[in-house]
């Protein structure tokens, strides 16, 4: 097994390995490495998710340079103050002037009220769930004039190392938030928040309720929906799948046109079909299909004679609705058919 530091070439192939999913005892050998130097490369640099070469080289020569012995601060004879280009980063501040980095630097002199906006921003971001350092980096970007850094740039501003940037990069960038562009000449790319992030956003929560909604479904078709937990189940998945059709935005028409196609289909079928059975035969997505079979469920009158049901599985089966035919109109339907009789020959013979 080779020792010594690990190299930009190695990293490459790190990411590389992680993207085609290879685990690090096979990197590992692949570098001719010990497991345990790939593995902690790995997870101080953002993950299996987040792993990035780039980053991951500058993090390495940030941590070399943090252990080399502090430059003494010069201090002014007459008043003690301290001097020199260590000062900055010396001094306890707000909004990216302390060591802690508790806040964006996102211009050096910055208006107050403006340092107090994106402190704020960041706060209701990371309220909202973002991990800290990664609500700090949308703040900063958004705000940024050209709404445009790299990850140098990012460090920078927020006095963090690359490693945590890399980290929170490649969290926004799992969200769909940030992307990624190149400038020809130029070998680091730039993180952007483009004009359409908040409509991905949406998209993505939208996205989030199909998914809460098929999990209802698939709990109802293991304990029925006659059981208490298929109720509760059956309340979390109406909820969800409506939730989600008001943020796909499917207009009531396009809706309702695919409630008749579910009926269609169950009566094509002649038996009960699961909503995953439906959703492959019809080739839709689970959200639409779910979205689809609750339209056709709630309101009642959206299939007109005939109403969707549920077998005590969950399974989805079309009858009559109640109240359409009487009961002798029942009990005659229900009358095996008479074969009829043959005609009589007009030449009478038998």
């Amino acid at each position: 097994m080779g020792g010594g530091r690990l190299t930009p070439r190695d990293r490459e192939d790190i990411e590389a390995g992680l993207a085609a999913g290879l685990a690090c005892a096979a990197i590992a050998r692949r570098l001719g490495r010990p497991t345990s130097t790939v593995s902690r490369e790995v997870a101080r640099n953002g993950g299996r998710g987040g792993y990035r070469a780039e980053h991951a080289d500058r993090a390495a020569v940030w941590r070399r340079r943090d252990r080399r012995p502090p430059r003494a601060v010069r201090r002014d004879a007459g008043t003690g103050a301290a001097q020199g280009p260590d000062h900055a980063d010396a001094a306890g501040g707000p909004l990216g002037h302390g060591p802690d980095g508790t806040g964006d630097d996102t211009a050096r002199g910055a208006d107050p009220a403006v340092r107090a906006y994106v402190d704020g921003f960041a706060a209701v971001l990371a309220g909202a769930g973002l991990p800290r350092t990664a609500a700090r980096a949308l703040a900063c970007l958004v705000t940024a004039p050209s709404g445009a850094l790299t990850a140098a740039e990012l460090a920078e501003r927020l006095r963090v190392s690359p490693a945590s940037v890399s980290k929170a990069v490649g969290y926004l960038e799992a969200l769909d938030v940030l992307t990624r562009r190149y400038e020809p000449g130029r070998r680091r790319p730039f993180h952007v928040v483009d004009d359409d992030v908040w409509l991905r956003t949406w998209r993505a929560g939208a996205r989030k309720n199909a998914v809460w909604a098929e999990t209802a479904r698939r709990g109802i078709e293991l304990f029925g929906a006659g059981s208490p937990a298929g109720a509760r189940l059956e309340a979390m998945r109406r909820f969800f799948a409506g939730v989600h059709r008001e943020m796909a935005g499917a207009s009531a028409t396009e809706i309702l046109d695919d409630a008749g196609t579910v009926v269609a289909a169950l009566l094509h079928a002649g038996r009960p079909l699961t909503a995953g059975e439906l959703a492959g035969a019809l080739g839709w997505t689970r959200g639409r299909t779910a979205a689809a079979v609750d339209a056709a469920e709630h309101p009642p009158d959206t299939t007109g004679p005939v109403a969707l049901r549920r077998t005590p599985s969950g399974a989805l089966l079309v009858g009559d609705r109640q109240g359409r035919l009487t009961p002798a109109q029942r009990t005659a339907l229900a009358r095996p058919v008479e074969p009829p009789r043959p005609a009589a020959d007009p030449t009478g013979r038998p």
